[in-house]
């Protein structure tokens, strides 16, 4: 019975009776201060009741009506609800268990949709259905296990029916009330026999029925499973009569033919056709399609899948509001959008992958390469349901067993994350509204004058005359060319912003990027395939969109490029608006009814229009219909951008675009967007830069203190703090808004930016070293705990700190206010960055509080790592020169590994000309070994050691030998902490033995 609480057991008549007694007491005591009003988040939106009919309804203002707040995508519906009083909703003597087994907690009740009322009356559940209808329903088809048969609106019993699916009304938010049968008339099953191929197996499908959800449905259907590696699986389910588009990124298989998969692969035709992979070593179903619910029709393709555990990460480019995902029918549309990061909308990017931590914590990754609009439904079953409108299905498995094999996996196959430039690693500060050179002067100034670290200025589009790319303007920012000169003789790096848009409308012979490109014949056209797509963006006057699928398109813009440097003397240029955006719906003079333009389905995207504020699905590019080409222009414009900066600057090209798809990390960087001033963006960005090292663009950050509305200083201040450990580092906000820099708020303010920076300047040799572990095999650079700590399940719902690499914990504060965090530790040796004290062992596998005055960040090293450090300066091109340290932390075991990579920092291709230094360090048996792996870098001969700190050691040693050297009594520091600090003078390439004896 859904009543009796988990502790409660009991055997005999007379003691069930005492027990229940007990049970109902302790019950009655929990529920008396309790209102049993309360938020039901799966509430069914059409049974809200709106709490804040007025305008301006907000988070902070619903719940200061003491209502509930859940943002919903379906306009009319709203967001501010009453809250239910669930004890009221059925009579007790009406209630119909829905939890009869034991274990009935508030959580697992709501989790299968039910009310929850814990009362003195122990003959009622305390967990039951809305209403008798439901809980007959329900028990025959449960609702964690239906599939939508009418995704679109409007949904009736007629129709539902019509289509041979389930009609079954639930109060549940999300849950479909059309809903396939287990046995229904739907789906695919095999023509032949699996046929072996030269890379695995062969099916020909064909479908069962007459029934079609959208019509034109496809028959026969072919399904190919190729085994590339070892560790990776393709399965694509394509039309073998007629070529349909899929996404011209270049996944190789193997060469080598005999390897043995860790995965197995299953068909089994039973009712209706299932095929599984098998994870080989355990079992463990990875995945498990029932074919014969396969959707396969020219504007609509489905599939379903259950998967082994509900701990799922990924999907993007969104707002998600956990790490973690929500499997309560959440549904995810994707489809590159300009749109600022808000809930529930499909934003910039699209990233069809996912990965899944299995309940024996081994992990697998899933892709689905497909670029048209499509989206995604997870189920708490578990089960994920693909829905797209073109192309094909093509998935990509990659087993793992580690999240980090995962990623190095995933990279191989779509492209390893680029080099960045070292100068890219330092601070950067941007504004779209200095609007004259005088103030950005003022600015770049007043940081010098508080000695804040600042690499890199950047210039939005007030920089352009007239928002013209190519252009800069002469009046306000007079002298801009010579300005950016100083700024480089000072060591600093500039970066120009592009948009991929040209207007069309200036004076003949006055705007050379748009006649040449009217000549060449460049843009995304009009159906007809001739005639430029005219939107408008925004340079005066209507706008034409370069088509950088086009190989032409590639040679003018990188030309432009070349010929702007000499305007320009920029290092890298950030692309925006790349979705592509457009300020109207469509191009010019509307788009035409037709299927490509108003599909039959529109996937689960905010406006419900693929055409909204960017081109008609029917314009023409070089590949195909925008239809199917349209979230793949931020990663086409990507290609030549990096081409562009690399032969402009004639250095290590520095590229960062708004828009991504699948393989842009491979040449460019991302910024997270268009956020908000607000402390819940602070937690939102963390989700993102995980997710983004998930997607294999590890160049990652948010642009620091928001970009829309007002910051405050303590939010700044906060965010400073917390910035100064995104891999892309950048204090950005928006016109209109005031000045947000750290230089503006005073000298408080300046100091503890300026101490946060100066952390991050002294780590960059190991974040460098971690974007080369990144570049090579594909390691992720910001990750998780879960990440590192598969094992330990708490872990796998953190997403409020995260880890640079394996070995540095940050823990930034997330609330206004606040003067500690809860960090969790897991299983292992940790250590106060400031201190170097060991954290106490009781601490482990538990939160705790942790102090953090407004001057601190927490940050934690742990055991078993080496960090290689430099002394920090005001830019990289000082701080290069100064000597390095070593903090190395040891585990349980007294022994640290770790690794460096240094080159000149923004060589061309360094990695692959052997131009570099790469050191491997180990400690055990109280002695440090530096071995000299590779030394290629001749401008290494003037760097040194200076320092080397040493955490966790129990006792002082006697004498300290370097090289065989004793080291003096005075060049050696212990603390009763256990921290070792010893000051050396060793170069940089020379192998180095540092031994401790007692």
């Amino acid at each position: 019975m859904s009543h009796a609480m988990s502790k409660c057991h009991f055997s005999g008549t007379m003691r069930a009776i005492r027990f229940l007694r007990v049970c109902s007491m302790v019950l009655a005591a929990l529920v008396q201060s309790v209102s049993s009003s309360s938020c039901l988040a799966p509430l069914a939106p059409q049974l809200r009741k709106d709490c804040h009919p007025d305008p301006g309804a907000s988070e902070a203002s619903c719940l200061a009506r003491n209502c509930c707040w859940s943002p919903w995508k379906t306009p009319g519906i709203p967001w501010c609800f009453e809250k239910v009083d669930s004890c009221s909703v059925v009579p007790e003597p009406q209630r119909i268990d829905c939890h009869p087994e034991s274990g009935a907690n508030e959580a697992a009740c709501m989790s299968r949709g039910c009310h929850w009322c814990a009362s003195e009356n122990t003959t009622a559940p305390f967990c039951f259905y809305n209403s008798e209808e439901e809980a007959t329903c329900s028990m025959k088809f449960p609702i964690q296990n239906r599939v939508d048969c009418h995704p679109q609106p409007g949904a009736s019993r007629e129709v539902c029916e019509a289509k041979g699916c389930v009609w079954c009304s639930t109060t549940v938010a999300n849950v479909p009330w059309c809903f396939y049968p287990a046995d229904g008339p739907h789906g695919y099953t095999m023509k032949d026999v699996p046929q072996k191929t030269a890379q695995g197996w062969r099916v020909t499908l064909i479908k069962r029925g007459t029934i079609s959800l959208f019509g034109n449905d496809i028959s026969p259907i072919v399904m190919d499973v190729e085994f590339h590696t070892k560790d990776r699986l393709r399965f694509k389910i394509y039309d073998p009569n007629n070529k349909r588009f899929e996404v011209p990124l270049n996944i190789e298989s193997s060469s080598n033919v005999s390897f043995e998969p860790n995965y197995d692969v299953e068909f089994i035709n039973d009712r209706t056709l299932q095929f599984r992979v098998i994870r080989k070593k355990t079992r463990t179903i990875l995945w498990q399609t029932t074919l014969g619910g396969l959707i396969f029709s020219n504007q609509y393709i489905q599939l379903m899948t259950s998967v082994p555990s509900t701990s799922i990460y990924g999907f993007g480019e969104h707002e998600h509001p956990s790490f973690k995902h929500d499997m309560n029918y959440v549904r995810y549309g994707m489809f590159s959008r300009d749109q600022s990061p808000v809930a529930l909308s499909n934003l910039y990017g699209v990233h069809p992958f996912y990965m899944c931590i299995e309940k024996d914590f081994n992990a697998h990754g899933v892709l689905l390469l497909n670029s048209n609009a499509q989206d995604v439904t997870l189920s708490p079953s578990p089960s994920l349901t693909f829905r797209t409108i073109g192309g094909i299905l093509d998935f990509y498995m990659f087993l793992g067993p580690t999240p980090e094999n995962v990623i190095q996996q995933y990279t191989e196959a779509i492209g390893r994350p680029f080099m960045p430039p070292y100068w890219s690693l330092g601070f950067q500060l941007s504004r779209w509204g200095y609007n004259s050179i005088d103030v950005l002067e003022k600015t770049v100034e007043r940081l010098r004058q508080y000695d804040i670290p600042h690499d890199v200025q950047y210039g939005d589009i007030d920089y352009m005359e007239r928002q013209l790319d190519f252009t800069y303007d002469k009046a306000n920012f007079a002298g801009l060319p010579e300005y950016i000169k100083k700024l480089k003789s000072d060591g600093m790096h500039y970066v120009i912003i592009l948009d991929p848009f040209l207007t069309k409308d200036e004076p003949q012979g006055t705007y050379r990027p748009y006649e040449l490109g009217q000549e060449l014949g460049i843009w995304v056209n009009n159906s007809d395939g001739i005639t430029p797509a005219v939107g408008k963006a925004w340079p005066p006057g209507d706008s034409v969109y370069p088509d950088y699928t086009n190989p032409k398109t590639a040679e003018w813009w990188i030309q432009m490029c070349m010929e702007f440097k000499n305007i320009l003397d920029y290092d890298g240029i950030w692309i925006d608006m790349n979705e592509p955006s457009n300020f109207q719906n469509g191009q010019q003079p509307g788009c035409e009814e037709n299927h490509l333009n108003y599909p039959p389905y529109v996937p689960d995207i905010t406006g419900g229009l693929l055409a909204e504020k960017t081109l008609c699905p029917n314009s023409k590019t070089y590949l195909g219909y925008h239809y199917d080409t349209h979230s793949l222009f931020g990663w086409s414009q990507a290609i030549p951008t990096f081409y562009a900066s690399q032969n402009a600057t004639g250095k290590r090209a520095f590229v960062l675009s708004r828009s991504t798809f699948v393989g842009s990390g491979k040449y460019t960087g991302h910024w997270l967007g268009d956020n908000f001033s607000r402390w819940r963006d602070m937690h939102m960005s963390i989700i993102g830069m995980l997710e983004f090292n998930l997607f294999g663009i590890p160049y990652i950050g948010a642009d620091i203190c928001g970009f829309n509305e007002e910051t405050t200083y303590e939010l700044c201040l906060r965010w400073m703090q917390l910035g100064a450990f995104y891999p892309f580092s950048r204090n950005h906000n928006a016109i209109g808004m005031k000045e947000q820099d750290p230089g503006v708020f005073g000298e408080e303010f300046a100091a503890i930016s300026r101490s946060a920076l100066r952390i991050r300047y002294l780590l960059l040799p190991y974040l460098y070293t971690l974007f080369y572990h990144s570049h090579v095999s594909g390691n992720t650079v910001v990750r998780g705990l879960m990440h590192e700590f598969t094992s330990d399940p708490q872990t796998h719902g953190i997403d409020r700190a995260f880890l640079w690499g394996p070995a540095l914990m940050i823990t930034p504060v997330l609330e206004e206010g606040a003067r500690s965090v809860y960090v969790y530790f897991p299983e292992a040796s940790w250590f106060d960055f400031y201190t170097g004290e060991r954290v106490s062992p009781s601490w482990l596998k538990k939160s705790v509080e942790v102090p953090a005055p407004l001057d601190v960040i927490p940050l934690f090293i742990r055991g078993g790592y080496i960090l290689p450090t430099q002394f920090p300066a005001r830019t990289t091109v000082l701080s290069r020169l100064n000597p390095f340290s070593l903090i190395i932390a040891l585990d349980e075991h007294g022994e640290a590994s770790g690794s460096l990579f240094w080159d000149d920092g923004d060589s061309i291709d360094s990695v692959e000309r052997g131009e570099y230094l790469y050191v491997e360090y180990k400690f055990s048996n109280r002695a440090l070994k530096a071995t000299v792996i590779k030394n290629g870098y001749n401008g290494i001969t003037t760097l040194a050691y200076s320092t080397i700190q040493i955490l966790g050691f129990t006792s002082k040693p006697n004498v300290i030998f370097m090289n065989g050297k004793t080291i003096p009594s005075n060049r050696m520091q212990y603390n009763s902490n256990g921290k070792i600090t010893l000051w050396i003078s060793a170069p940089l390439s020379q192998e180095l033995t540092i031994s401790f004896e007692y």
